[in-house]
């Protein structure tokens, strides 16, 4: 091959070459311009961006405290219901031992009252028994001989025998 072949060969891949850097160079260029034109952008935003920040940072702090405090108080509140869970549980045991006691003295006084009232039964029929016996049995055989006698006394004093016109319903209707 012919140098001069060779040469200009090598003139065309080096223009070549020029070309693609300058392309690249207006590349670069453009992309130093997006830059900055993002740059003067975002520097707009970082004073918001700070703001926003600033804010946000007190609002945590806040939120924080409010969080704390919150947290405080619902330990008191917890410590106070155990506390009163504690006593309700005392009073609770108080109130069991004192109705267990109540009810075994009221079981107590009902036997109690179930033996005397049974002694009290026992001797009114005792009484009624005794009255009935020492009283009511001999009247009744007095009350028994006085009608003998009675009668006795109104046969002795008629004489004979009854005539039919004084005969009663009864004797009537054996006849």
């Amino acid at each position: 091959m012919n140098q001069d072949l060779l040469l200009s060969i090598m003139a065309a891949f080096v223009v070549i070459a020029a070309i693609a850097m300058v392309i690249q160079a207006a590349l670069l260029f453009g992309i130093y311009r997006a830059t900055r034109e993002i740059q003067e952008q975002s520097s707009a935003l970082i004073p918001q961006a700070k703001q926003i920040l600033n804010t946000t940072q007190n609002a945590l702090e806040d939120s924080r405290k409010h969080i704390m405090e919150i947290t405080a108080k619902a330990n008191e509140i917890t410590t106070k219901a155990s506390d009163m869970m504690d006593s309700a549980k005392a009073q609770l045991v108080k109130i069991d031992s004192l109705v267990t006691d109540a009810t075994a003295r009221a079981k107590n006084q009902v036997e109690r009252v179930e033996m005397v009232v049974d002694d009290t039964v026992s001797r009114v029929h005792e009484s009624v028994a005794a009255v009935h016996n020492g009283i009511l049995v001999p009247i009744r055989q007095i009350n028994g001989f006085a009608a003998g006698v009675r009668t006795a006394v109104a046969v002795f004093l008629r004489g004979g025998r009854p005539n039919v016109s004084e005969a009663t319903q009864d004797t009537e209707m054996f006849i």
